[in-house]
């Protein structure tokens, strides 16, 4: 009869702290009341002044907030233990909060971006000196909302995500900059829809480029750098395993893979020592230390197409 064995049961922690959540959480508060205040600053000034390209740095500089808002209820509830009704946990709340903000942060692009065309058409007169102080305002706000989410980026990639669009945050203002200094000096009206279409494109790139690791999560991809044939050729190269099928391979989270097969073992062999020898080689060589397997002996259960 095939045995089901498992490589570790799933109620392993799920708890992504270090010793300093507590302060983590204030920093990612920190960052959203800052983007907040710069966000309404940009919006009035950018009324004020007649200029589109700072109401759309302040919509980029609102979806941070809404990113870190979002970012930051996902990273409570990540937190969250694991249960019979949820036995993998809760840490694919952070890959669903990111998979919203790309998409509103698409959204927002594609609008400013039809907003930017039309402006094209007629340009309108704009305040330049009143852009070039609202954009200085933000490079500096933008710098120091990615010092306060530096540290955190490296443990979630909703966080990291609002990290690298703040760093864009700030290239965007030194555009708007020049788009202020081009109006006040020249007189050059298209330089402000311009600049907002360049902003939106490259938001745009940005995006569809981060939201590809999200979706390939969520639709149960194998993690990136691992390939599943050489995972099986290592199986099956493993004293005592005689042949290997139904090969499923994963990314429960940003963090986790899991790993299950049938493992078909030759006559003979003592299972506990065999899978004893394939976790050890999937941990050392993949740093996979979640796997589920079902032990076969001799002929295959699954002749026929039958499991």
């Amino acid at each position: 009869m095939p045995q089901d064995h498992h490589a570790q049961g799933h109620h392993h922690g799920h708890h992504h702290g270090h010793g300093g959540e507590g302060r983590g959480d204030w920093q990612v508060a920190a960052a959203v009341a800052t983007n907040l205040i710069l966000t309404a600053a940009q919006i009035v000034g950018g009324i004020l002044a007649g200029s589109v390209a700072l109401i759309a740095d302040a919509m980029h500089n609102l979806s941070d907030a809404l990113a870190l808002i979002i970012a930051f209820a996902a990273r409570r509830i990540a937190r969250r233990p694991a249960h019979p009704g949820m036995s993998f946990g809760y840490g694919r709340a952070e890959v669903v909060a990111a998979l919203v903000n790309y998409t509103t942060l698409v959204v927002i692009c594609l609008w400013l971006g039809y907003a930017a065309v039309e402006r094209m058409v007629d340009p309108p007169a704009v305040e330049g000196s009143v852009v070039v102080i609202l954009a200085a305002f933000a490079l500096v706000i933008n710098g120091i909302t990615a010092l306060l989410t530096y540290r955190l980026s490296r443990d979630s990639m909703n966080i990291r995500a609002a990290f690298l669009h703040n760093l864009s945050d700030a290239g965007t203002s030194l555009a708007v900059i020049v788009s202020g200094l081009l109006v006040m000096w020249y007189d050059w009206r298209l330089a402000d829809p311009l600049i907002t279409l360049f902003i939106s494109v490259w938001i745009l790139w940005n995006c569809l480029t981060e939201v590809v690791p999200v979706i390939r999560i969520l639709m149960l991809a194998a993690p990136p750098g691992i390939d599943p044939d050489d995972i099986r050729d290592r199986i099956a190269a493993v004293e005592g395993v005689a042949g290997l099928h139904h090969l499923h391979l994963w990314q429960i989270d940003e963090r986790r893979s899991s790993l299950e097969a049938h493992l078909v073992l030759a006559e003979g062999q003592d299972a506990a020592h065999v899978l004893t020898c394939v976790k050890e080689m999937l941990a050392e060589r993949f740093s996979l230390r979640h796997a589920t397997f079902e032990v076969e002996v001799g002929p295959s259960s699954c002749s026929g197409g039958v499991c």
